[in-house]
């Protein structure tokens, strides 16, 4: 059964591939400031939230002290709704790292292409896990690809650049 939120949706920003910028004299992507909050500055939202920003790295390059750090957030946060933009790569691991924290739901999500590309899904992903943090029972959650995944259902395929789904077995 889903419930209905009340109060705001605290948003918090990690880095990841999603706040990628690209800069042409160093040939390379940077992990720059956070995308979201331009991106949902656009929109005219009815629609509470409050963005904090905890730190900015490839998720390749977030530690378990990071990930201590993200949980300590998450429970801390006095909202029942939380958003994390991450990385893809290591976005089941903090997850799991998140599995335990009663009473809130929490959404992961991220790109696979830099929020400022054309091409980008993260406006999407973004949207999908802000409709479904609203209404998903209390628990851990990725939303990529178009779908919702409960964290411990879930995989990154490498070799595909999606996620997909895993069986509880697995």
């Amino acid at each position: 059964m889903c419930q209905w939120m009340t109060g705001r949706i605290r948003i918090f920003t990690t880095g990841g591939t999603i706040d990628k910028i690209y800069f042409d004299a160093k040939s390379h992507y940077q992990v720059g400031p956070p995308h979201i909050i331009q991106l949902l500055n656009e929109l005219d939202l009815e629609l509470g939230y409050e963005v904090t920003s905890l730190m900015r790295k490839d998720s390749l390059e977030l530690t378990d002290d990071d990930r201590e750090c993200i949980r300590s957030a998450v429970e801390s946060s006095p909202e029942e709704h939380i958003l994390i933009t991450h990385g893809t790569d290591t976005m089941v691991l903090t997850a799991k790292a998140l599995a335990s924290i009663p009473a809130k739901t929490i959404f992961l999500t991220g790109a696979l292409q830099p929020a400022g590309f054309k091409n980008s899904d993260a406006m999407f992903n973004i949207g999908m896990a802000l409709g479904a943090v609203q209404v998903m029972d209390h628990g851990v959650y990725i939303a990529m690809n178009g779908r919702i995944f409960p964290a411990d259902r879930v995989r990154k395929d490498q070799d595909k650049n999606r996620f997909t789904e895993i069986s509880r077995e697995s």
